[in-house]
């Protein structure tokens, strides 16, 4: 590997720690507990999903424009820095709200959100810049899999202080979440050096004395040219349904894990589990679709997703606890070895369709598809548990995402990609 594509591997590694450690695992339980203190359980959840809502809506549909000025000659770089720097700095001021603080911790929450996702549109895009289409996929993947591995060091230095926080000399597990919100923002902010020094623009647009009127006219032009992209938002379309059944299952996988009885303990061990064995799947991922082509390797993954849902469908009927518990296992394993590898090769897939000088707009685009397929599974669930009175049927209505995804799919040569001719 050059040094180029190490360092924006590294990014991966750096930024990950915020959504598995702030968003996922740790900033939940303190908002909750700490900062809606004395709020309703039922106001305070609502809030939350809310402010997170709103944060990914703002990003979602900022994302193109933002992409279309990032494309002009030393923008892309610009733009990166600084939503890398907003998040960074909003996820130390984390530390302020106390008890009954609700909206202080919202507003800060939601800002160094909209850091972390806007400097990922930026990232992404850099992947056209850092290395040829015939290696994206290995990078790609690779980026994925040191995320995985690399989120869980700062998750559990975060849980060892939090439980036993006189280990550090803390007077108490909040000092101790405090503190884990400044070794995120530490950790997020060191393994970003090597891309703040050694990631470039390669790939651009020149530069415009009316930067901002030429974006909008430039992003009018690719939805009036829509045809001569039509293979890469093709792809968006099939990306749009199967990766909305992807996160799905995801989200819906630690609720599953107490439905059956599991403990937090348990599934915290679980989520860390996943985390470790995606790393060598999203490696082996990479290293399959160089051998065997991207396409075929994003069928495998939607394959092992379908399977997934028919496990999760008949996991409610199975007559004993230890039989559950068992096939939560088998279903945790299975959405370990094809989370990454999935999520990693579309991305790569995709930065092959797209027009390299415009890689920040059509990552842009890549974004909203990404964010706003959030809607359809939920919903789909919802749907069909009503329809049927059975939540296993809602489950299992995921399976026409993936479907409808791999048949979208279908319609795109496998010669569409530089790497497959």
């Amino acid at each position: 590997m050059t040094r180029e594509e190490k360092s924006w591997i590294l990014y991966d590694v750096a930024n990950s720690a915020f959504i598995l450690t702030i968003s996922t695992a740790i900033m939940p339980i303190f908002f909750k507990n700490v900062a809606a203190r004395g709020v309703e359980n039922a106001v305070s959840t609502a809030n939350w999903g809310m402010a997170n809502a709103f944060a990914s809506l703002l990003v979602a549909l900022l994302a193109p424009l933002l992409g279309t000025l990032a494309d002009y000659q030393g923008w892309k770089k610009r733009f990166f820095l600084g939503f890398l720097f907003l998040g960074v700095i909003f996820t130390l001021l984390l530390t302020l709200p106390g008890e009954g603080d609700q909206v202080l911790c919202l507003l800060l929450y939601v800002t160094a959100y909209i850091g972390f996702a806007g400097a990922n549109i930026f990232y992404d895009a850099f992947l056209v810049d850092v290395t040829p289409d015939s290696k994206m996929d290995w990078i790609s993947s690779n980026g994925f899999a040191w995320g995985y591995l690399g989120s869980t060091v700062p998750f559990v230095l975060a849980m060892i202080l939090i439980q036993k926080p006189s280990l550090a000399g803390l007077d108490s597990p909040l000092q101790a979440t405090r503190i884990s919100f400044v070794l995120t923002a530490l950790w997020w902010l060191i393994f970003s050096l090597p891309m703040i020094r050694n990631v470039h623009q390669h790939h651009f647009i020149p530069p415009s004395a009316q930067p901002l009127r030429g974006s909008f006219r430039r992003l009018m032009a690719t939805f009036q040219e829509i045809r001569q992209y039509r293979l890469a938002f093709l792809f968006l379309l099939a990306y749009f349904f199967y990766i909305d059944g992807v996160d799905t299952i995801i989200r819906m996988a630690t609720a599953y894990g107490v439905d059956i009885g599991m403990t937090t303990s348990q599934l915290l061990t679980l989520i860390l589990v996943i985390q470790i064995l995606a790393f060598p799947f999203a490696l082996l991922y990479g290293k399959l679709a160089v051998l065997l082509g991207t396409k075929p390797m994003l069928y495998v993954g939607l394959g092992v997703y379908l399977i997934i849902v028919l496990i999760a469908f008949y996991l409610p009927e199975l007559p004993t606890a230890s039989k559950k518990i068992f096939f939560y296992w088998m279903l945790a394993v299975l959405i370990a070895s094809s989370q990454g590898g999935l999520q990693a090769l579309s991305r790569s897939y995709f930065g092959r369709l797209i027009p390299k000088e415009k890689s920040a707009e059509f990552f842009g685009f890549y974004n909203i598809f990404g964010k706003f397929a959030a809607i359809l599974g939920p919903l789909l669930m919802a749907l069909a548990s009503r329809m049927t009175g059975q939540s296993r049927y809602g489950i299992l209505s995921l399976a026409v995402l993936f479907v409808l995804g791999g048949l979208i799919l279908l319609r795109i040569p496998m010669s569409a990609a530089a790497s497959e001719e």
